[in-house]
């Protein structure tokens, strides 16, 4: 069966961007800035996302491309002979399904407030109650489950379409909307009155609020965050690269998915910062900021149900993407080792996400009683076992195949990278990345299994 492949460059890029591009980008980033001292952190996090994202990005990328298919796939046809990397290509897959175990839960919270806004809701509601409101919908199992199911059925519906007349041509939709919101929220802000107070914030960079908070922590905490925010590691961008042409290089690619990124990630900074100073709302509260801060902002805003409404679309468009992407990789996983048709991997996966993600819908009111790990609930033990497990240990997986004897090796990883005519990766670069950013990771790996204070 010929691979499917993107009709365009720019699909290739938008799609790959919007998977990255998730709740993490507006949910974590802002109140990561918040709670480290301002600019310093952008600063950091730019410098980090250059020296580690990129170029563990253009590895998941190169093992998809070299090797046309999922994960497992391609370390089978790439491993060498009598080695098992492709051991590593099952724990990827399962973890794609983990991710998506909670993951369409939380998209399905931003498809319930941008309704919520848009049908009034939030018009008799007191600025002090919207936690209240959050409570109900978190305690409320039919709208938990209602919201989720719509989310798998409709993802799944537009990868039925395939690559290129259903994932490719929704998200490059979605992804030029997303953008153009991004930028009329940002654009309203600026106006805000105080505004300046919270760019100022943002982006000037402030050496005593980040001793305070403590250098050691702003430092690991910008690494933590440009390594996540690419969502490398578990074989979701590989399965792009297995639709690639071997056109361009990839360095120039990656450059441009994290530069889409950073862009929705920086500016929707701009979105909440000066809204929060213009309303006197402290912007370091953790990931309450979206669902309990910022709705309190809209409240007492001028025209607050559009500019409410047009936040929490903007955020549907963000989770959604990343999920019709995440979706793309289980389809094709199950094409590539059973050799499924894609109407039958679709009808199998959405049968399996849908009841893999009941419990984390539940776990805020039927099953709330359920601590698994550290005495965390549904939702947040199965974000630790993704986000401090398996990005961190298989981004250290690709670092190890790309670069060393025992694996694909330098040279290959090299030679499929610089395919094409565009930015070439330097090969003097090899032995920092074969010796420095594994050290990187294992501090990120390290520092994500230690319990916070």
């Amino acid at each position: 069966m010929k691979r499917e492949s993107f009709g365009s460059r720019i699909g290739f890029i938008l799609v790959s961007a919007g998977c990255a591009i998730g709740i993490g980008n507006v949910w974590k980033f802002p109140y990561m800035v918040g709670q480290n001292g301002g600019g310093l952190f952008v600063l950091l996090y730019m410098l980090f996302l250059v020296i580690l994202g990129i170029p563990v990005l253009t590895m998941e990328l190169a093992v998809g491309r070299a090797g046309r298919g999922s994960p497992v796939k391609a370390y089978r046809v790439l491993e060498p002979e009598g080695s098992h990397w492709h051991v590593f290509g099952h724990v990827a897959l399962l973890g794609n399904y983990l991710l998506m175990m909670y993951y369409t839960t939380v998209a399905g919270w931003m498809v319930a407030y941008c309704i919520k806004f848009l049908t009034g809701a939030f018009d008799t509601i007191a600025m002090e109650d919207t936690g209240t409101v959050f409570g109900e919908l978190l305690a409320s199992p039919a709208q938990m489950t209602g919201y989720m199911v719509i989310i798998v059925l409709l993802g799944f519906l537009v990868c039925l379409g395939g690559v290129r007349q259903g994932l490719e041509r929704v998200t490059m939709v979605m992804m030029i909307l997303l953008l153009a919101l991004i930028l009329v929220l940002a654009a309203h802000s600026l106006t805000l009155p105080g505004a300046s107070g919270g760019m100022a914030f943002y982006l000037v960079p402030d050496i005593e609020k980040a001793r305070i908070a403590g250098f050691g922590r702003v430092i690991t905490s910008a690494m933590n965050q440009a390594f996540f925010t690419l969502s490398i590691g578990i074989g979701a961008m590989a399965i792009f690269g297995s639709y690639m042409s071997k056109e361009f290089p990839l360095t120039g690619e990656a450059i441009q998915i994290c530069a889409l990124d950073t862009l929705v990630a920086v500016v929707s900074g701009v979105i909440i910062f000066p809204a929060c100073f213009s309303y006197g709302v402290e912007p370091d509260k953790g990931p309450s900021l979206i669902f309990i801060t910022l709705p309190r902002v809209f409240i007492g805003m001028s025209g607050g149900r559009i500019w409410g409404t047009l936040f929490f679309l903007f955020m549907t468009f963000a989770s959604f993407s990343t999920v019709t992407g995440v979706f793309e990789g289980l389809i094709s996983g199950l094409m590539d080792n059973f050799g499924f048709t894609r109407k039958k991997s679709v009808l199998i996966n959405m049968v399996v996400v849908l009841i893999g993600s009941l419990p984390c819908a539940l776990g805020y009111n039927i099953l709330s009683g359920v601590h698994l790990i550290g005495q965390r609930n549904i939702l947040d033990s199965e974000d630790f076992i993704v986000s401090n497990l398996l990005l961190p240990l298989g981004s250290l997986v690709y670092l190890l195949f790309c670069t060393t004897r025992w694996g694909w090796g330098a040279e290959k990883y090299l030679d499929e990278c610089n395919q094409g005519r565009g930015i070439k990766m330097a090969r003097k670069l090899i032995p920092f990345f074969r010796y420095v950013i594994p050290i990187l990771v294992l501090i990120i790996l390290i520092q994500g299994l230690i319990p916070a204070e």
